[in-house]
C-alpha cells in the first residue's frame, strides 16, 4: 500500500505518536516521514507540516509537538468547513489549523494534567473540559477532522482506507442480582431497612423472588444471551469482583457459587474484563479481584473499565499497565454523555509526563445508561434519542459506537421500564442493517 509522505522540519515523540495513530491505525496506509526539505522535490504530493512548499498539503505548526513540558495552553474555537477546530491560524492555503497538535491535545488528555477540583469520586469533571464548555462533547471532533483529511488525501493516495462504522455493546455487571444470593446478613438488613421505611412493596417483591415465585428484577442474563444470539453479537462484560462489600461495591461476592456460575456463563458467551472495585487502588485488592476472575474464566484478564469511571491521569493508567492490563474502556465521563477524548476510535495512551507512547490501548465510550438516567434525568425515550443522534454522527464519520449498559437497566425493575425494549430494538436494527460489530481488543 502506498504510504503518505509527511515533511516536517523536526521530529518528536509527540509528532510520531500522532502520525502513527492517524496513518497506521486509522487510515491503515502507513507514512514516510522526511526531515530534509530538499527531499520533498522527489514527491508529486506530500503533507508539509509547518512550511508551505510546492505540491505539499500545508498543515500549520503551532509548536505544541516540540514542547517537552506541560504548560497551560490557550485554546480557542474556530471553524473549518463548518466543523469546530482548535489551534487555528490565518493560513491562506492548506488547512487553517494545526490538525496534528489538535489531535495530540485531545488524545493525550492534555487538559486533565492541569490543576482542577475533582468531583466527589475524585474524577476530572466534564464541566471543565474545553469540549463541554463549548457544547461540543456530543461531537466526535477528531473523527470529523480526519474524515475531511481523508477526502483531501484520497485524491492523491488512491489506496487510502477508512473502515466503516462499527458498534461495540459492553456491559458493567456491578450488581448481578437485586435480591438473590445476598446472604443472610445483607438480606436481613435489607428487610429491616424496608420495614423502617414502611416500604411494603419491596418487602413483598423480595419475598416473592427469594421464594422462587418471581424472577429477580436484575436478572436479565438469559434474555441478553438470546438477544446476542439473535443479533450475532459477542458481548463484552466488565465484572465487579470485589471480595468485600462497601458503600460503593455492592456486588455479589465472587466467592458465592451462584456468582461463580454466572461469571462462567458470561465468559462462555463473550469476553470478560475486570471492573476494579472502588478501593482497588491498593495493589493487593486489585490483584485478588483479577486473580479470581482469571481462575473462574480460565483466561487471562487484560481488559478493564474503572468502577464509577474513577480515574486520574497519569496515575490510574500507569497502575493498570503495572498490573497487566493492556486494554482500558474507561475513556468517558460518569456524569456526562459524549466523547471525552474527542474521538470514538481506540488509541494508545500517551504518558504526557514521561513523554512516551505506552502499550495501553484506550477504548472510548460515549453513552452510559446510568449517566443518562441518574445524572441527566433522561427518560428511556430521551436517552435513546441522544444515543441515536450520536450514532448518526458516528455513521457519517465512520466511527465506532461503544455503549455501556448495566444488567439492572435491562431487567424488569419499574424504575427502568422501557429501557430493555429500546435496547432490543437497537441491537436488532444494527443486525438488520449489517452494522459491523467492533472487536473487543
Amino acid at each position: 500500500m502506498q504510504p503518505v509522505t509527511v515533511y516536517s522540519k523536526n521530529t518528536s515523540s509527540r509528532l510520531v505518536y500522532v502520525l502513527d495513530w492517524i496513518f497506521n491505525d486509522v487510515f491503515k496506509c502507513g507514512y514516510h516521514l522526511i526531515l530534509n526539505e530538499q527531499d520533498t522535490t522527489e514527491f508529486p504530493f506530500f503533507i508539509s507540516y509547518g512550511l508551505e512548499l510546492p505540491n505539499g498539503l500545508y498543515i500549520p505548526d503551532v509548536g505544541l509537538l516540540w514542547e517537552e513540558n506541560i504548560v497551560h495552553q490557550k485554546v480557542d474555537i474556530d471553524t473549518w468547513k463548518g466543523i469546530p477546530v482548535i489551534y487555528s491560524t490565518d493560513a491562506a492555503d492548506g488547512l487553517p489549523f494545526d490538525l496534528f497538535s489538535s489531535v495530540f491535545y485531545l488524545l493525550s488528555r492534555y487538559e486533565e494534567y492541569y490543576d482542577y477540583t475533582p468531583d466527589k469520586h475524585g474524577r476530572y469533571p466534564a464541566e471543565v473540559s474545553i469540549l463541554f464548555k463549548h457544547a461540543l462533547l456530543s461531537r466526535p471532533l477528531i473523527d470529523e477532522w480526519l474524515l475531511e483529511l481523508y477526502k483531501l488525501l484520497k485524491v492523491h493516495v488512491s489506496q487510502l482506507t477508512l473502515e466503516p462504522f462499527a458498534y461495540r455493546p459492553t456491559y458493567d455487571i456491578d450488581i448481578a442480582f437485586s435480591y438473590k444470593n445476598k446472604g443472610f446478613f445483607r438480606t436481613s438488613g435489607a428487610y429491616i431497612r424496608s420495614l423502617l421505611r414502611g416500604d411494603v412493596k419491596s418487602i413483598v417483591e423480595r419475598s416473592k423472588v427469594l421464594s422462587g415465585g418471581a424472577r429477580d428484577p436484575f436478572d436479565c442474563f438469559g434474555w441478553l444471551n438470546s438477544l446476542h444470539a439473535e443479533t450475532d453479537v459477542q458481548p463484552g462484560y466488565f465484572i465487579l469482583a470485589a471480595l468485600r462489600t462497601t458503600a460503593y461495591d455492592k456486588n455479589i461476592s465472587p466467592a458465592n457459587p451462584a456468582m461463580q456460575s454466572l461469571i462462567r456463563e458470561l465468559a462462555s458467551e463473550g469476553r470478560v474484563g475486570l471492573h476494579p472495585s472502588y478501593f482497588s487502588t491498593e495493589a493487593t485488592v486489585f490483584r485478588e479481584e483479577k486473580n479470581i476472575l482469571e481462575e473462574l474464566t480460565g483466561r487471562p484478564i487484560s481488559s478493564s473499565r474503572q468502577h464509577y469511571v474513577r480515574m486520574k491521569l497519569p496515575d490510574t493508567y500507569r497502575t493498570l499497565i503495572d498490573r497487566g492490563i493492556t486494554n482500558d474502556w474507561s475513556m468517558g465521563y460518569g456524569a456526562a454523555l459524549g466523547f471525552r477524548a474527542g474521538t470514538s476510535r481506540p488509541f494508545y495512551w500517551f504518558d504526557l509526563e514521561s513523554g512516551v507512547q505506552t502499550m495501553l490501548r484506550v477504548h472510548p465510550f460515549c453513552f452510559m445508561d446510568s449517566t443518562a438516567h441518574y445524572e441527566l434525568g433522561l427518560s428511556a425515550e430521551e436517552a435513546f434519542m441522544e444515543l441515536s443522534n450520536m450514532s448518526d454522527k458516528l455513521q457519517t464519520v465512520r466511527g465506532r459506537l461503544v455503549t455501556v449498559f448495566h444488567n439492572f437497566s435491562l431487567g424488569s425493575e419499574e424504575e427502568w421500564k422501557g429501557w430493555n425494549k429500546h435496547y432490543q430494538e437497537l441491537l436488532i436494527a444494527a443486525a438488520k442493517n449489517k452494522v459491523r460489530i467492533a472487536d473487543l481488543t
